[in-house]
């Protein structure tokens, strides 16, 4: 087993980011992995999955000793994801071997990796417009079948690419459940995460292409930067961060999409920006709402007196 310097601070970078946002790590480690450490699709897969299931817990169990997890949400969540993460990676095998098997591999990446940049931009939208008021962990009633749902698309584009268990889910569930705090739909997404990713990390052990000495390398850097990041976030603004990334993602896809690279980076800078422009009206028009609010309410003060 060989332990890679250079991957290790490629995964102190990736670390620190997915600590600083709380988006997930397989959306960024793996294009890494591929695009400049030419790493073969599949094992970039399987061990950043692997590596995964040392991180996940961590966020987790901060969560859960915080009281910010939905357990019934998560419940129904795996239901659906432990399955369909095993089967994501069964999957795999009917795409072919070798250089057809990379070609394909590299082609869903890219398409995922576009339906992630996407979603992280709708994320912003649809938190700015969410209630203002949110409710306790338990008075939010569980939707089953539409969280199984969930849970069985996440759990099968996981095992597939190791994307989307921090930055599809999210989304999805801010679409299914409204009222129900920030914190708690970020716990909730870590603690659901952690039997979905062990499930894909068996099928890709089992199956897939593991490489102990680069997952051995990711953990040594990922590990203190996603501390050094989760200890930051609280004073990082994630909307000054999240179009650097949309930009990041949209390159990458692009990329292995095979676009060219001038091309490929000028479109994901271009989107970059028009993330911000969306990013700083959504924030501006919450603002606007939330200051409304405020006058109202002083208003029938006022009134009552």
């Amino acid at each position: 087993m060989s332990i890679d310097p250079a991957i290790s601070f490629a995964g102190l970078l990736v670390g620190f980011t997915v600590g600083l946002t709380g988006m997930g790590g397989g959306a960024l480690m793996t294009p890494v992995l591929i695009l400049f450490f030419n790493i073969n699709p599949l094992t970039a897969v399987s061990s950043d999955i692997v590596a995964s299931v040392i991180m996940k817990p961590i966020g987790g169990a901060v969560h859960l000793r915080r009281g910010t997890v939905h357990t019934g949400i998560v419940k129904y969540l795996v239901i659906g994801s432990i399955p369909s993460a095993f089967l994501g990676v069964l999957l795999l095998q009917l795409l072919g071997d070798g250089a057809e098997l990379e070609a394909r591999l590299r082609t869903l990446l890219g398409a995922t990796l576009l339906v992630a940049a996407t979603a992280m931009t709708l994320k912003t939208l649809i938190q700015a417009n969410r209630p203002e008021q949110s409710v306790p962990v338990d008075q939010v009633l569980v939707r089953a079948i539409p969280t199984i749902v969930v849970g069985v698309l996440g759990g099968l584009v996981v095992g597939l690419t190791s994307v989307g268990s921090g930055s599809l889910i999210i989304v999805l569930l801010l679409l299914l459940y409204p009222r129900l705090q920030t914190s708690t739909l970020v716990g909730t997404d870590l603690v659901q995460a952690v039997p979905l990713v062990a499930s894909a990390a068996i099928g890709h052990l089992l199956f897939g292409d593991f490489h102990l000495g680069l997952t051995t390398s990711l953990l040594l850097g990922c590990v203190p930067g996603v501390y050094a990041g989760a200890r930051l976030s609280s004073r990082a603004p994630s909307h000054a961060i999240r179009p650097v990334l949309v930009a990041v993602l949209v390159a990458s896809a692009l990329k292995l999409l095979g676009v060219p690279t001038a091309i490929a980076a000028g479109t994901g800078v271009g989107l970059g920006l028009l993330t911000t422009a969306v990013t700083l009206g959504a924030l501006r028009a919450a603002r606007t709402r939330s200051e409304a609010a405020a006058v109202a309410g002083n208003s029938e003060i006022l009134s009552e007196r």
